[in-house]
């Protein structure tokens, strides 16, 4: 919203704080008048985590497509816009949980996987590195051993929905529909909506009329 039409709906909503009001709003407006848009919104956090908040929320409400697992906001943003327009990859909650109790050994998952086994021969020779196997051997050890986000697990499935993300990019009459069609079913999020669940749910108190003077 621009910076004139705030300024005018402030006006004529509360005369006494106009000046303040649209001072202030001129002044967010001109730093970021809207939330950055993208065409992919990437919310790839480990199912269970709840790592996945308002960011893709908004991203949505820009027409961005999301890729995700089933964590946090992205299980609303499924129920809202429909499997047919977004990418699901990953274990879900119940199965990370599963992976875990079996005896998650990230390892393997490297090894059974060619394309994964060869990226972590590249960094772990110091190919990304200048030759120096020092520099990110933490990061292959802790990867190798714990990977706690068993980003490992996902890998596999990840690089497929990717595919399948760069398809839908190759066909714009079906993307453009899926980007609109975010965008349309996005009202959940509203600041609005979550304003008035939190009072009746959680704070417990009703709306109140105020009746400005306009005399």
């Amino acid at each position: 919203m621009a910076a004139d039409t705030i300024d005018s709906a402030t006006r004529n909503g509360d005369p006494a704080r106009s000046g303040l009001d649209a001072d202030a709003l001129r002044r967010g407006a001109a730093c970021w008048p809207i939330y950055p848009a993208a065409d992919l919104s990437e919310q790839i956090s480990t199912a269970g985590k709840e790592a996945s908040g308002t960011g893709n929320m908004k991203f949505m409400m820009n027409g961005a497509i999301t890729i995700g697992t089933l964590d946090g906001a992205n299980v609303e943003i499924r129920e809202e816009a429909g499997d047919e327009n977004l990418f699901l990859f990953g274990l879900t909650a119940e199965q990370v949980e599963h992976v875990k109790y079996d005896g998650y050994r990230p390892a393997q998952y490297a090894e059974n996987n060619a394309e994964l086994r060869e990226t972590r021969n590249l960094i772990a020779d110091g190919y990304f590195s200048r030759g120096d196997k020092q520099v990110f051997r933490p990061l292959v050890e802790n990867l190798l051993q714990s990977d706690p986000f068993l980003v490992l697990a996902d890998y596999g499935d990840y690089v497929t929905c990717q595919e399948r993300v760069s398809a839908a990019w190759q066909d714009p009459a079906r993307w453009t529909r899926m980007s609109v069609l975010n965008t349309a079913r996005s009202g959940k999020f509203s600041s609005d909506r979550a304003i008035s669940e939190y009072c009746e749910r959680i704070w417990k108190i009703s709306p109140v009329r105020i009746d400005l003077d306009r005399s």
